[in-house]
């Protein structure tokens, strides 16, 4: 594993909060320079100023919807001009909604999958070339949900799933580039990720569930690699098959 991370840096989207807003701040903590991509700019910059005079490193706030491929692309412009390099990119944003199929609307169906899809493939094509220049770490967030049968949301779940077998595909055609590819998967996460209008941290309560900062220190760990890639790395609560 390397040191730390001093002279490089990363790219981390849905960054405003939970595991977005962790991983900002533990890559940082490792010494590298970080771009927030997310939609809340507000948020952004308050999360970019306490970054930097905790840690000392520079930031980037580059508000976009990871829907929007034109914004995306700008975004990945815009860390390249600040730090000249992306070593690290971390796909996180994603949203759940509704749950039962039969009754799903359209437009919720079409949020999932053109933020966790969608947003996933635009972030991936944006920055793949440049990782190639650095011989980075794409990390994807995945989830428990694509890795077994979820029958709360199979919709959310496909998703998921889609995520996975990408980033795994796509680890197949950039490791001759020198480029690694990781997925992490967590189980529930005490954060602002909402289902049915309830949060996770109005669900849980502190020790309950996978804290954000857990999940951050899994990708701050698959980033750290050298010449090894860590191909998926599941993070899940101790009591999660309980009830099988």
């Amino acid at each position: 594993m390397l040191e730390d991370l001093s002279g490089r840096s990363a790219l981390v989207t849905g960054a405003s909060s939970g595991i977005g807003a962790a991983t900002a701040r533990r890559l940082a903590a490792e010494g590298a320079d970080v771009a927030l991509l997310a939609r809340r700019e507000a948020r952004l910059e308050s999360l970019a100023a306490d970054v930097e005079a905790e840690h000392g490193v520079e930031t980037a706030v580059v508000p976009a919807d990871v829907r929007d491929e034109d914004a995306v692309t700008a975004a990945v412009e815009r860390t390249l001009d600040s730090f000249g390099r992306v070593d690290v990119a971390v796909v996180n944003a994603g949203v759940a909604r509704g749950s039962d199929v039969a009754s799903m609307s359209t437009d919720d169906y079409r949020t999932m999958t053109d933020t966790n899809v969608d947003g996933s493939f635009f972030l991936a094509r944006a920055v793949l070339p440049h990782l190639v220049e650095t011989e980075g770490t794409l990390v994807f967030v995945g989830s428990f949900a694509g890795q077994y049968p979820r029958p709360f949301n199979p919709v959310y779940a496909a998703t998921k799933w889609w995520v996975r077998g990408f980033a795994h595909s796509v680890a197949a055609q950039v490791g001759d580039d020198g480029v690694a590819v990781s997925v992490v998967n967590p189980t529930e996460v005490r954060s602002e990720f909402a289902v049915e209008g309830e949060t996770f941290e109005e669900r849980f309560d502190p020790g309950e569930v996978t804290e954000p900062e857990e999940v951050a220190d899994a990708i701050a760990f698959a980033a750290m690699q050298d010449n090894s890639a860590v191909q998926e790395l599941d993070l899940y609560r101790r009591d999660k098959f309980g009830g099988w």
